[in-house]
């Protein structure tokens, strides 16, 4: 099965089956969660003295501190905001994706999921519940601009102006999933994610066509938010001899596994 899964995560979501989908969904209730370090402490074999317990111990033995104790900071999982494109234009990923934030939803409580076409919707509620069909089903009946056009700009200041400063995205990761192919005002896409990029701990945008060797973000939307998104590339050189003539870009389903990973290197 590991195997199987492994397979998949190399898979376009535009490729993928049913039966594939249902089980990248399965495994993406496993994705590894950012973490941040909380203001408390906890016992540790090592890290910073433990000035406090050493003292308290040393009382045992005479006022001399014979067991020195240690404390590391705990650490707390990162609020995850989704922003889901599910206009027209990304219509053979919407499904996949949803189907991704159903098992992220369901496996973390940090989890909060929107779609946007010509408005912003939340449906974290929807897909909190049931299998991935019936989440799908209820997010679809509630996303009244499914399949539809495309205002980013006008989503994110929605989503700024009524959860964002809310607290909602302070210091969370913000993940984007669209294809960049904005129809309203370029100019106001690229005000939000400045004001995006200055609220969240990081803002991820997943762009599919990216799968293609040769993309360059021309188009208005995606030319406005390349200067303050983050373009998920793995650091760590490819080998001689292999990938040749492919774009050096994962795919967009092995960019939604490791993207929450801390441990992999991103480039602005």
């Amino acid at each position: 099965m590991a195997g199987y899964v492994e397979l998949l995560r190399k898979k376009s979501f535009a490729e993928c089956t049913e039966d594939e989908l249902h089980a990248l969904s399965a495994a993406g209730a496993h994705l590894p969660v950012a973490t941040r370090r909380s203001r408390r402490y906890r016992a540790a074999r090592k890290g910073s003295p433990d000035f406090q317990r050493t003292l308290r111990a040393s009382f045992r033995t005479g006022a001399e501190p014979v067991h020195r104790t240690w404390r590391v900071r705990k650490c707390r999982p990162r609020k995850v905001i989704l922003l889901l494109d599910v206009s027209g234009s990304m219509a053979v990923y919407s499904r996949a994706l949803l189907f991704f934030a159903h098992a992220g939803v369901r496996a973390r409580r940090r989890w909060e999921v929107f779609c946007f076409a010509t408005r912003l919707t939340r449906v974290t509620r929807e897909l909190a519940q049931g299998t991935p069909d019936e989440a799908l089903r209820r997010a679809s009946d509630e996303v009244v601009d499914w399949a539809g056009g495309t205002r980013i700009g006008e989503s994110l200041k929605r989503f700024l102006d009524g959860y964002g400063h809310g607290g909602l995205a302070r210091g969370a990761w913000v993940v984007i999933c669209s294809d960049g192919l904005e129809f309203g005002d370029p100019q106001l896409l690229g005000q939000q994610m400045l004001r995006l990029s200055r609220l969240a701990h990081r803002v991820v945008w997943l762009n599919p066509l990216k799968e293609d060797p040769a993309y360059e973000p021309l188009v208005r939307g995606a030319g406005r938010t390349a200067p303050h998104r983050c373009l998920l590339r793995r650091t760590q050189p490819r080998q001689p001899g292999r990938g040749a003539g492919r774009s050096p870009w994962p795919t967009m389903s092995q960019n939604f596994a490791c993207v929450l990973h801390e441990g992999v290197n991103y480039e602005y």
